[in-house]
């Protein structure tokens, strides 16, 4: 009984809180610049807290730009995360366009869709993208192409990461960012391999009840981990900084889910870099 009054009265709110700031987000992002998703960043942190999600961050958002971010994927719960702790849009696949309620949240967040399976868009689609970046706006890829049971990370792909490449004029130079998102405890008890499942949503799972019981439990702790830049010229191999990305995020995931804390990986990683 709790639980549904728990999440009747988060969707309630949550949704209360977007009509009142649905107006001004349409302001900022007409006007663009710094400001165009910080309406939503707030919405987003609201939703977050109405959720129970007590959000660890280790590092932060690099300030070049363009900026691209390749994260591994677990849940719906990365988007609301991730967006509200920096002023991101996300690369998401098309069918999430057609979802009720989702469909429109991702078009607020001002989601790039892609069609994954059709090869040949990939150019047109990372076009897209590349648009987005060169105004500035820091992009989301969740690089695994799918979400995963949060126990492991699957190799990360590299053809949208060349979107950061068409985005590079004059021989500059884009921004790749690797960011690890990991569940390690929910109601304050450790998620082991056998209930990390329970946060991350893959597969077949349907959307509603999973929503449903994360809104209705709440209390689940994230670790959200912004590893090392990398700058990415038109010359570079973007199936390498891809794999180092993927490489990182693992190790980072890995270590979380044992316990042990993000800076172990990353300084081992500095050390080890030249």
């Amino acid at each position: 009984m709790l639980g549904n009054i728990r999440f009747v009265g988060t969707v309630l709110l949550a949704a209360l809180a977007l009509v009142v700031l649905l107006p001004f987000h349409a302001v900022a992002v007409r006007m663009g610049g710094g400001s165009t998703m910080k309406v939503a960043q707030l919405w987003q942190r609201f939703v977050c807290k109405l959720m129970g999600i007590r959000i660890t961050v280790t590092g932060k958002p690099a300030h070049e730009r363009p900026l691209l971010l390749l994260s591994n994927h677990n849940s719906w719960l990365d988007i609301p995360i991730l967006a509200s702790v920096a002023p991101v849009s996300f690369v998401a696949k098309q069918e999430v366009a057609s979802w009720p309620v989702v469909g429109f949240l991702a078009r607020t967040q001002r989601t790039v869709f892609v069609d994954r399976e059709r090869r040949h868009a990939t150019g047109a689609q990372a076009n897209e993208v590349a648009g987005r970046l060169s105004k500035g706006d820091i992009m989301v890829l969740f690089a695994e192409g799918t979400s995963s049971d949060g126990n492991k990370v699957l190799p990360f792909r590299s053809a949208l990461v060349g979107a950061a490449q068409r985005a590079i004029a004059d021989g500059g130079a884009a921004t790749v960012q690797p960011v690890a998102i990991a569940y390690p405890r929910m109601l304050g008890l450790p998620l082991g391999r056998q209930h990390r499942p329970l946060v991350a949503w893959y597969g077949g799972a349907d959307l509603l009840p999973h929503l449903k019981h994360i809104l209705s439990e709440g209390g689940v702790d994230v670790s959200i981990t912004f590893g090392p830049a990398h700058r990415l010229s038109a010359r570079d191999d973007r199936k390498a900084v891809t794999q180092e990305a993927g490489d990182l995020v693992r190790r980072v995931v890995a270590a979380v889910n044992s316990g042990r804390a993000p800076e172990e990986v990353l300084g081992k990683h500095e050390t080890a870099r030249p």
